[in-house]
């Protein structure tokens, strides 16, 4: 474990208010940077913390993080399923995994925060397979079978409720904790409590803002009787995204009632199961999709309030300058780069690795009961051992890799820090390789400044050089005394062969496009990967008119859920038609030719044909190289492995380059 701090301070700071300290409940914040509740699936099968875990969130305090909160650690099961692997923190059986949580964070240097989740109510999926019933605050349909009821709590089972949160927070505090987040976002079981359009009982608990708020109001008080002089806090969806669930207008009485019931600090956010794409904000939303619900609570509250989703640090320094929040919370950002706080501080803004808002590999992988980790930053979740130690390697081996793409380039960094002399070769005029071309719509931002990222590491390692406009051929001089040939280059755009070109037609390769070919008016897109998918949105973006034809049931059926929803939505803005179950049989000068789900043919006309079939690795070349330096050791990486997501590319190649 880390013992000491980075130096995470700095007087002339392009971010004054963003790194300013602040003072919570008598507890002092050295700067405005705090990390969220966010489940980390890190702990054992009986939900006790672990050393990984602790690793995990110590890092992000040894990089300068304020408050390091954990995330969804729940309080009881005598009402609802705690399924198998998630956190728990109701028996004393928790306090020593929880102990080494908050002594990781503190030997970093920050203020350790365990967040306390009273249930989930209707949005449980585990009832049924604990032999449990749905519970809720009414009768309300249970989320994952709208044909089913819960049943309303009574108001003893409320009692026990908090009764467990008092016993949790008690537990906290005999960890070490310095702050306790009570869990009230998302449609869990205490939002299912404060909003109307899931709170129908007329009993206290019930009615009026006030009345909606006693639960929660309850809870808070039990954390301030068990876990005195730990800060309180709050995490709540201020605009649900969904018609008929809970406003800004509607959560601001009820913010007041929690500050009226001792709460310190409250974090807020948007979304819900209904909008499940505002929890997990993906890069179609843009930066800050949800700033102003910290603005419309900071209006009627006096305690300190974080804004959430989608931060920027340039955009955290204005909030906080103009008053529209108090703290700034980076999630997933902080999980791609643990150390922006001290990078800020010590003016190295360009050496923070982008959150490219993908969710693959950090709410992906907790959507399927997997650890935390991250596409961009192959050491998350992986803190005890992903360790670079550079200029490590006794015997330095020179490296060749061919491709400077997300893969080569990631082996190269990570082979470079640890004193391999490595040679980049790339037959492009500039690196990042397929990111390049793809990467250019705004929405995908993010992900085209890995390329500048990449770039800027790689100047400051002397033993990595980059060549471009090379095409490496195996007659070529360079691959002569490598020790090591890395073949990361990528794939092929494939078009099934059953699928005719007719002559003069003049069909478009998705990349192409996305390298800036012409295209007239009338879009036709075959294929509704992500790849395609994306294409036609852009396209449609720019004032085409856009057909997406696809021969499975659904578009982008190889896309996280959560990022499909904000996709569709977008498409259907931006009237793009989708037409699935459509089998391209045929590009011909004047458009597609299609049989449709009932086997009828027919024309779909377009002025300019995109392909976006999916695509074949480039083995024939690889295989090549390969056999030019039989003395050499081959490393293959990326797509010319198997075409995947980015993550998979850029995870496969830190992992080979560290065994190397």
């Amino acid at each position: 474990m880390p013992t000491t701090t980075r130096q995470a301070t700095a007087p002339n700071s392009a971010y004054p208010h963003l790194l300013s300290p602040l003072t919570i409940a008598g507890h002092v914040l050295r700067n405005r940077v705090l990390m969220p509740p966010m489940g980390t699936e890190m702990c054992t099968e009986d939900g006790l913390s672990t050393p990984r875990e602790a690793a995990y969130y110590g890092a992000r305090a040894v990089g300068g993080t304020a408050v390091v909160m954990t995330g969804i650690n729940f309080v009881q099961s005598d009402l609802e399923p705690v399924h198998k692997g998630l956190a728990r923190v109701d028996s004393d059986e928790c306090i020593p995994g929880l102990r080494g949580i908050a002594d990781a964070v503190h030997a970093g240097g920050g203020l350790a925060s365990l967040q306390l989740t009273p249930g989930l109510g209707r949005n449980n999926q585990y009832y049924d397979e604990l032999g449990m019933e749905p519970v809720s605050s009414s009768d309300n349909t249970y989320f994952f079978d709208p044909s089913r009821r819960c049943r309303a709590l009574t108001t003893e089972e409320i009692r026990l409720i908090v009764q467990r949160v008092g016993e949790a927070a008690r537990r906290g505090a005999a960890a070490g904790f310095d702050a306790i987040d009570l869990h009230g976002h998302t449609g869990y079981l205490v939002d299912q409590f404060m909003s109307a359009v899931w709170n129908r009982r007329t009993d206290e608990y019930g009615g009026s803002p006030a009345n909606r708020a006693r639960f929660a109001v309850e809870c808070l008080r039990a954390i301030k009787d068990n876990a005195p002089g730990c800060i309180a806090s709050f995490r709540i969806s201020v605009n649900h995204r969904f018609e008929g669930g809970r406003t800004w207008e509607e959560t601001q009485a009820l913010v007041q009632a929690l500050e009226a019931g001792g709460l310190d600090m409250i974090l807020c956010d948007d979304g819900s199961y209904e909008a499940m794409d505002y929890v997990f904000p993906p890069y179609y939303l843009g930066d800050a999709p949800m700033w102003e619900a910290a603005a419309r609570v900071k209006e009627v509250v006096s305690i300190p309030v974080a804004a959430c989703g989608s931060l920027t640090p340039e955009i955290g320094e204005r909030l906080i300058a103009e008053g529209s929040a108090d703290l700034v919370a980076l999630g997933r950002p902080l999980i791609a780069d643990p150390d922006i706080v001290v990078k800020l501080a010590q003016g190295r803004r360009a050496d923070i690795r982008p959150c490219i808002r993908c969710n693959q590999l950090c709410t992906g992988n907790a959507f399927f009961g997997l650890p935390v980790a991250c596409a961009v930053n192959p050491e998350a979740g992986f803190e005890l051992e992903r360790v670079i130690e550079p200029g490590s390697v006794a015997e330095p081996k020179r490296v060749v890799v061919v491709g400077a793409g997300p893969a080569g380039l990631e082996f190269a960094r990570v082979a470079g820090l640890r004193g391999h002399r490595v040679e980049v070769y790339d037959k492009g005029d500039g690196i990042g390789g397929v990111l390049l071309p793809a990467a250019t719509p705004e929405f995908k931002r993010e992900l085209f400044r890995m390329i500048g990222w990449w770039e800027h590491q790689l100047e400051q390692i002397p033993t990595v050089g980059i060549h471009l406009g090379h095409e490496v051929t195996p007659e070529d001089e360079v691959l002569t005394g490598a020790d090591v040939l890395v073949l990361a280059i990528g794939s092929h755009p494939l078009v099934p062969e059953a699928v005719a070109v007719a002559p003069g037609a003049r069909p478009v390769d998705v990349l192409e496009f996305h390298r800036g070919a012409p295209l007239g008016k009338r879009v036709v897109v075959c294929g509704g990967g992500l790849s395609g998918a994306d294409a036609a949105l852009e396209i449609a973006q720019a004032g085409h008119e856009v057909v997406i034809l696809e021969m499975a049931e659904a578009i982008a059926g190889d896309m996280l859920m959560l990022n499909r929803i904000s996709l569709l939505r977008e498409l259907e803005a931006h009237r793009v038609e989708i037409r699935t179950r459509a089998l391209v049989k045929e590009i011909t000068p004047d458009g597609v030719r299609l049989a449709g789900p009932d086997g009828a043919e027919e024309l779909v006309e377009a002025d300019t044909v995109i392909t976006a079939f999916g695509l074949g690795p480039a083995t024939g070349e690889g295989d090549a190289l390969a056999a030019a330096v039989p003395d050499a050791e081959i490393i293959r990486v990326g797509d010319c492995v198997k075409p995947r997501k980015v993550g998979d590319a850029i995870n496969d190649a830190y992992v080979a380059a560290l065994a190397l």
